[in-house]
């Protein structure tokens, strides 16, 4: 049962984006509710990060609709985004993770509240008045993580962020994601790794050359993708 006063679900219908004269998204429908992460997957160019970006309302699709279940304003205060590559302030870990925070207009009291138990849930409590920047890559996602997650947001939109991340950075995200979506935080999140994908989706989007093949529950879509498309970018197999 949704929750009262959930934003979700999202719904996206006759959904496509175009850039320069090419199509890079066509007639996408899907439906994105409360649970488990949802994870995209498809083969590279199939048109993931674009469509991450026009359900969060980065861009503008060129066709159809995003259809949120409350007015826009509301969606727009109660998500948030983290990319592959986070952009940080030339602050402190602390400074950094107070900043949306504050934008947001919390009180002082809430924001530093916030900020410590984020950064608490992401293993950076010991690292608080370290500059940002000179934290490793593995560090700075999980900075970005924790950024995003005292935000306190009903979803999260996750743009591969464990894609430049060695085997022990991808698990830390991992678990964070995870501990994440335990808490009710509705997980969005492109990546190009199926055996990350079986471990994390509770349902999975599979795209193909810019359209929605499959939307289906994690275990049946791996067990038995509806499409041969499917079979075949599980085999390994090259798909065009």
């Amino acid at each position: 049962m949704r929750a009262p006063e959930s934003i979700l679900p999202l719904r996206a219908e006759g959904l496509g984006f175009s850039a320069g004269g090419v199509e890079i998204l066509r007639d996408v429908a899907l439906k994105i509710e409360a649970g488990a992460p949802t994870l995209l997957i498809g083969a590279n160019g199939a048109g993931k990060s674009v469509l991450l970006r026009l359900l969060h309302g980065l861009l503008a699709p060129s066709a159809g609709c995003v259809f949120w279940d409350c007015a826009s304003d509301k969606a727009a205060r109660h998500q948030a985004m983290v990319f592959q590559r986070p952009v940080l302030l030339r602050r402190s870990v602390l400074a950094n993770t107070l900043y949306p925070l504050k934008l947001a207009g919390l009180p002082r009291e809430a924001c530093l509240a916030r900020a410590e138990e984020a950064l608490a849930l992401v293993g950076l409590a010991d690292r608080v008045q370290d500059p940002a920047r000179r934290l490793s890559v593995g560090q700075q996602q999980r900075l970005a993580l924790a950024r995003a997650a005292a935000l306190q947001p009903e979803l999260l939109f996750l743009d591969e962020p464990s894609a430049s991340l060695d085997p022990a950075a991808t698990r830390a995200v991992e678990e964070i994601v995870l501990t994440l979506a335990r808490r009710g935080t509705k997980i969005v999140m492109t990546t190009h790794d199926l055996a990350q994908a079986r471990r994390l989706a509770g349902d999975v989007v599979f795209l193909h050359r810019g359209r929605v093949l499959e939307q289906a529950p994690a275990e049946a879509f791996f067990r038995e993708p509806a499409t041969e498309i499917a079979r075949a970018f599980l085999r390994g197999e090259l798909v065009w």
